[in-house]
C-alpha cells in the first residue's frame, strides 16, 4: 500500500498484547480453594533475553483436576500463583505465556516436586531440564522463572504436530522462541 503524500508511516510494532479485556482477572492467581491446608505457592519472574523483567506478560495455568488461573506480571516481572500440589500422575502445571513482542503465545510446563518418569521431561535434554523444574523456596513455596530467550531460555513446547496427529496426548515437540542468543 502506498501511503498518502505527506504522511509518514507509523512506527513498526508487533500486535498486542491487548490485555485490558482479560485483566484484572479476579482471583486469577488462586486456583486452590481458600484456606486449603495443602495449598502451595508457585512464583517467579518472566525475563527477556537480556535478563530484564517483563512487566506486562500474562500467564495462564491449567492443572488437571484443579482448575485454571490467569496472572499478570508486575512492574518487576514477578508473578505468583496459589494452587494444590500436582498429582503424581501429572506432576506439572501447564503454562501459556503471552508477552509483548511475541506474535504467538508460548507453552511450557512447571514441574513441582517429584517428576517421576514423566515422558515429556525425560525427552528434554538433561542440560535443559532445570528450565522446567520449580525449585523449593520456603515452606510450601516454589520458584519458577520463565526466560523468554538467552542462555537460560525456558523449554517451550510445540503442539503443532499434536494437532496433525489427532492424538491429544501427543505433546508434539520441544521448541524454543527461535533465538537463544539473547
Amino acid at each position: 500500500m502506498t501511503p498518502p503524500p505527506g504522511l509518514p508511516p507509523t512506527p513498526s510494532q508487533t500486535v498486542g498484547p491487548f490485555f485490558g479485556h482479560a485483566l484484572p482477572y479476579e482471583g486469577g492467581g488462586d486456583i486452590a480453594p481458600a484456606g486449603h491446608p495443602e495449598a502451595i505457592t508457585v512464583h517467579g519472574h518472566v525475563r527477556d533475553g537480556n535478563g530484564d523483567p517483563v512487566p506486562d506478560a500474562l500467564l495462564e495455568f491449567w492443572q488437571p483436576g484443579t482448575g485454571f488461573g490467569r496472572v499478570a506480571t508486575g512492574p518487576d516481572g514477578r508473578w505468583s500463583l496459589r494452587t494444590l500440589p500436582p498429582a503424581a500422575s501429572r506432576p506439572y502445571l501447564s503454562v501459556c505465556v503471552f508477552a509483548r513482542g511475541l506474535t504467538h503465545h508460548l507453552f511450557t510446563r512447571v514441574y513441582v516436586g517429584e517428576a517421576g518418569d514423566d515422558a515429556l521431561l525425560s525427552a528434554v535434554p538433561q542440560e535443559r531440564r532445570p528450565t522446567l523444574l520449580a525449585r523449593p523456596d520456603g515452606e510450601r513455596t516454589y520458584r519458577f522463572d520463565i526466560h523468554l530467550q538467552g542462555e537460560k531460555e525456558t523449554v517451550f513446547l510445540d503442539f503443532d504436530d499434536a494437532e496433525d496427529s489427532g492424538d491429544s496426548d501427543d505433546i508434539g515437540g520441544i521448541g524454543d522462541t527461535g533465538d537463544s542468543s539473547g
